[in-house]
């Protein structure tokens, strides 16, 4: 490619990703091991490894302001990068909501899968009205985009095509936005008042932007990681968040190695000598995605399990019920599909003669179409917000229970999220058109 030829919003997330990628690893060498530990299993696991498992990366970031997450919007655009899903982890004691920003098309996602978890921060969840307000005027004083990225992303927006070499300016300059910062810009006095309201909300306002907090790559077998990760020289949380070890993976397993205490200093560099702790190291096991029939019947056993482990200590314990609860989830794929709890690519085999019109449950029992689970590729708010509590160095409860926002979080956005059922059954319904297609 020439610096004259265009380039598509994939191969710009792909760079991104890249380049977010490497700028991480530098700033959290624990990191690159995470990524060596991870490639030596997937390499084990399977010699022909799907190629997008190689690259996939997914991202966190938190947001104090709706401008600042209005703007981000438009630069992940830039990327073919949308808002998929909303999540309330108010349910799980964090004053946060939040999106998924990541490709929507399985020929999007095929080239590069990169997607962030982007969390707006609710003010109003602040008790106290001065710390409220201390914490609104430092938000609004501050500016995570360079100058010069907006002009690239107006840029972008104003024109059908643009250059390879404009599109590296932009990935320079958006880095800017997602790099670690060793100051803080406010006192250490104002830091400990936002950290006691809630760690999450020191760690959103107090610096000068969403440092990512964290990089996760994808592992075949997150059980093997989980134990490697100590033998790597890395702390590993006390348990996977998810769903338990299955024949059939289902949506999302998470571990994580915990968050490393950063020295910092305060005052824009005139306090010395403090620390704080929010960036981290996760794995990730992706299954597939579940109907709401599916989702209903997961979101059941979850919460079974939560009520019924309450006074369990161990997390061997907690795992051994975990297990014994989902043995009431199918884990064969043909009742999965049969009983439309997940959703699933059909594809005709190369000899078949399908008729247009046929019934598709018939030619999958012939083996004229086969099928395969269509990967889940969003994110679970529980899982989420447990992976967040082990790393914000305290247990960050709220003292009181609120609603959903979703209204308010998309007026933030500028636009509606999509909702990943939709997504999912639209994959699934163009596979099976797909099978008919010049076909009589």
């Amino acid at each position: 490619m020439t610096a004259t030829n265009s380039i598509s919003p994939d191969a710009i997330r792909a760079m991104f990703a890249s380049a977010l990628s490497s700028m991480y690893r530098r700033e959290v060498p624990q990191y690159g091991t995470l990524l060596k530990l991870v490639s030596d299993i997937n390499h084990k696991k399977h010699q022909n490894i799907e190629p997008r498992i190689e690259v996939e990366r997914h991202g966190a970031i938190r947001l104090g302001t709706p401008e600042e997450l209005s703007m981000m919007r438009r630069l992940f655009s830039v990327m073919g990068m949308h808002p998929a899903g909303y999540y309330d982890l108010t349910v799980a004691s964090l004053p946060v909501h939040a999106t998924c920003f990541r490709p929507l098309t399985q020929e999007a996602l095929a080239y590069n899968p990169f997607r962030v978890f982007t969390s707006l921060l609710r003010l109003e969840l602040i008790e106290d009205e001065n710390l409220r307000s201390q914490a609104a005027e430092i938000l609004n004083k501050r500016s995570i985009f360079t100058s010069r990225c907006i002009e690239l992303i107006e840029l972008f927006e104003s024109q059908e095509s643009v250059t390879e070499v404009i599109a590296e300016e932009f990935i320079k300059e958006a880095l800017e936005t997602f790099r670690w910062h060793k100051t803080s810009t406010v006192d250490l006095k104002t830091y400990k008042a936002l950290r006691k309201a809630h760690p999450l909300i020191a760690d959103v306002v107090c610096f000068k932007g969403p440092h990512i907090n964290h990089l996760t790559p994808r592992v075949l077998d997150i059980e093997t990681a989980q134990v490697e990760m100590l033998r790597y020289g890395l702390q590993a949380k006390d348990a996977i968040e998810g769903p338990p070890p299955r024949s059939c993976p289902i949506l999302l397993r998470q571990t994580s190695f915990l968050a490393i205490d950063e020295a910092i200093a305060f005052s824009e560099g005139e306090e010395t000598g403090g620390s704080h702790k929010a960036r981290f190291g996760e794995i990730e096991q992706r299954g597939m995605a579940l109907t709401p029939k599916g989702r209903q019947l997961y979101d059941d056993l979850i919460n079974e399990w939560r009520e019924s482990v309450t006074s369990f200590t161990s997390p061997e314990s907690k795992e051994k019920k975990l297990a014994e609860i989902f043995e009431r989830f199918p884990d064969d794929l043909e009742t999965l599909r049969k009983e439309k709890l997940a959703y699933f690519a059909y594809k005709p085999i190369s000899h078949a003669v399908v008729a247009h019109g046929g019934d598709v449950d018939v030619l999958v029992s012939s083996g004229d179409i086969e099928v395969e689970p269509i990967t889940y590729e969003d994110f679970l708010p529980v899982s989420a917000a447990g992976i967040f509590h082990s790393n914000l160095g305290g247990d960050g409860g709220m003292s009181h229970i609120v609603g959903a926002d979703k209204s308010s979080f998309e007026r933030s956005l500028g636009i509606s999220v999509k909702e990943e059922f939709e997504l999912y059954s639209e994959m699934q319904e163009a596979s099976i058109r797909e099978c008919f297609i010049g076909r009589c």
